[in-house]
């Protein structure tokens, strides 16, 4: 059960930073993540309050910088002391280090099953998009670049995480995001494919459709 002030506070207090975020980490996003991480918890029998404060606290960071936002992130949570009215130190601990292990490039496994969750929660698979969020983060961060510019940025950012050999890892055995994962790579392979739908999401988000 997860207290209804903790939710309140949540929602009040924690959620709405997300707004000043890019179009790829805004509410809708980090409401994502929770549901994600709740449907987890109840699979592999977490505790649904963690796994709901760490979905909420692990984009926060990005307030600050992107670089190192999972480390801010778990110093945001750590530091807060209204959450001390439904966690213990122990599970402040726990929680920290699952919200810095969710990063995608983290060169190292997630030390907790709140770690697998959180991470597996923000692999959000889903091709389209995931090739929509890379246009939106390269239009808000490389506003400089050209079509010809997002187009080589995505497809060097989708190689380097996705593709075979990337650094993306799966630490739960989901066989939904395995698929998905699968999906992504072949269109990440077939640049007829690739090429219409960046130009269609492309339009939509710089609104030239």
């Amino acid at each position: 059960m997860i207290d209804p002030e903790l939710r309140q506070y949540i929602e009040t207090e924690i959620l709405p930073r997300y707004a000043a975020f890019d179009k790829a980490h805004r509410q809708d996003h980090a409401r994502t993540v929770i549901a994600r991480s709740l449907a987890l918890a109840a699979r592999y029998g977490a505790d649904e309050a963690m796994a709901y404060t760490v979905a909420a606290y692990h984009d926060t960071g990005l307030a600050v910088e992107r670089n190192s936002h999972h480390l801010i992130s778990g110093e945001i949570l750590t530091r807060d002391i209204h959450l001390r009215r439904w966690f213990n130190e122990k599970q402040i601990a726990v929680m920290r280090e699952a919200v810095e292990d969710h990063r995608a490039s983290s060169a190292h496994a997630p030390r907790s099953l709140y770690g697998c969750i959180v991470a597996e929660a923000d692999r959000q698979i889903d091709p389209q998009t995931i090739v929509r969020r890379t246009i939106q983060y390269g239009l808000a961060h490389y506003p400089e670049l050209d079509r010809a510019g997002h187009y080589a940025r995505m497809c060097a950012h989708l190689t380097e995480k996705y593709a075979e050999g990337g650094y993306l890892r799966l630490w739960l055995d989901e066989p939904e995001n395995k698929a998905r994962l699968n999906e992504l790579r072949l269109l990440i392979g077939t640049p007829q494919r690739l090429r219409p739908l960046f130009e269609r999401l492309y339009d939509e988000e710089r609104g030239e459709e």
